[in-house]
């Protein structure tokens, strides 16, 4: 939550988000890669599946994974022919991991999120000859390297100025996808917070914050009439007048302070309405790419501002769920970036490539399965890994820093 007052306008220099959301997007489309996804995470033996689910068991293209808490995240195959590939997933036991992804390099090609043991899903990926990443976070064994080889498409432009374009295009569908998530896990916070269960209030909350965490940048862009949506979603105790105060951080102070699920029915209504307007007002608008670069840019910045003093999830704590939703974030909108960058100043790419891999592995260094949130509660971390933290963001923003003149002048 940047901190503004709820009447002021602010300028469309962020990130401005794109096409209808559609709630089964997997994330985003990498390089000459394209994904889909079930909409939904089903329990084992009912699960809802996007992708063509007709292929046969022996079908090279298909991929079945199995998560157990021993064995951790196994593919049944890692190598695979160019083309469509579908991951049919299935989390036996493991109450660490929630969600699987297929990585080429930084960039999500493909993800299916929300599965928690007993739950299957499905998602499908469009790939091209390469070495790619099926990562499981939070499993015994989180990464397995995938190969896939074959005759790469050769049909796309490798100007700089469609590699641009097809950036924007990419980094639509991720937002798309969050904006999706975000109202799927605010309406089930809403549905907790009118019920009886504080524990499971307080989980559905923890379910949701990432997905705003991600694509903020979007709600900071819009005000509408005397709304401001950032505000209206995400503001603090102290941004914003008492008695204007609603989102979520209304609903922690009462989940996590006042272990109390009085009152907090209405915060929950007014929650879900206010990302329906944010999908509404995304709905068919188009990025340019210094705005991708400004937005990581601006996550970052979050994460300096708030989340590294532990100011932003101040009665759960879990602050570090938060900054690597941030993370995430603004490493899928350099991702996308990074075919035109890589010709437009291939040092600096490299050197933010680098930058974004040593942040990932530190913040990962604080995954726990002993706390709801994945993470460390931020109170357990002392001064010394609030520095390493904030030098491994502040190594990131600074080369990041130049990415939006560069990406503004091709």
């Amino acid at each position: 939550m940047r901190t503004s007052s709820a009447t002021s306008a602010r300028p469309r220099a962020a990130l401005i988000a794109v096409a209808a959301v559609a709630l089964t997007a997997a994330g985003a489309l990498a390089g000459c890669s394209s994904s889909s996804s079930s909409g939904s995470s089903s329990p084992s033996g009912g699960t809802a599946k996007a992708a063509d689910s007709s292929k046969p068991a022996g079908d090279p293209h298909k991929a079945t994974v199995t998560i157990t808490s021993a064995g951790g995240c196994a593919a049944d195959k890692v190598s695979f022919p160019a083309g469509e590939v579908t991951f049919d997933i299935t989390n036996k036991d493991a109450t660490a991991v929630s969600e699987v992804e297929l990585q080429s390099g930084q960039r999500i090609v493909g993800e299916k999120e929300n599965l928690p043991p007993g739950f299957s899903g499905t998602f499908a990926v469009t790939v091209d000859a390469g070495t790619y990443t099926l990562y499981c976070p939070g499993a015994t064994k989180e990464n397995t390297p995938i190969t896939v080889t074959g005759q790469a498409s050769t049909g796309a432009d490798t100007n700089t100025s469609a590699l641009l374009a097809n950036a924007t295009k990419e980094y639509a569908s991720y937002v798309t996808a969050q904006i999706g998530y975000l109202l799927q896990t605010s309406q089930a916070l809403q549905t907790a917070l009118q019920g009886t269960d504080l524990t499971a209030a307080q989980q559905a909350y923890m379910k949701a914050r990432p997905y705003y965490e991600k694509i903020e940048p979007v709600a900071e862009s819009f005000t509408v009439g005397t709304d401001n949506l950032d505000s209206d979603i995400d503001a603090r105790t102290d941004d914003v007048p008492a008695d204007q105060w609603t989102g979520f951080h209304r609903i922690e102070k009462g989940l996590f302070e006042d272990k109390s699920l009085n009152g907090l029915a209405a915060y929950g209504a007014g929650l879900v309405r206010n990302v329906q307007k944010l999908q509404g007002l995304t709905t068919g608008l188009a990025y340019k790419p210094f705005e991708l670069a400004n937005g990581a840019q601006e996550l970052l910045d979050e994460v300096s501002s708030s989340k590294i003093t532990g100011e932003e999830e101040r009665y759960s704590h879990i602050d570090l769920l938060d900054f690597q939703a941030n993370d995430e974030g603004a490493e899928q909108a350099f991702a996308d970036l990074k075919p035109a960058l890589a010709k437009i100043d291939p040092t600096l790419t490299s050197n933010i490539s680098d930058a974004f891999t040593s942040l990932d592995t530190l913040v990962d260094s604080y995954r726990t399965g002993s706390n709801a949130s994945g993470f460390a509660l931020y109170t357990s971390l002392n001064d010394g890994d609030k520095q390493k933290l904030a030098a491994a963001v502040k190594a990131v923003q600074e080369p990041l820093s130049q990415v939006a003149s560069k990406v503004a002048k091709s």
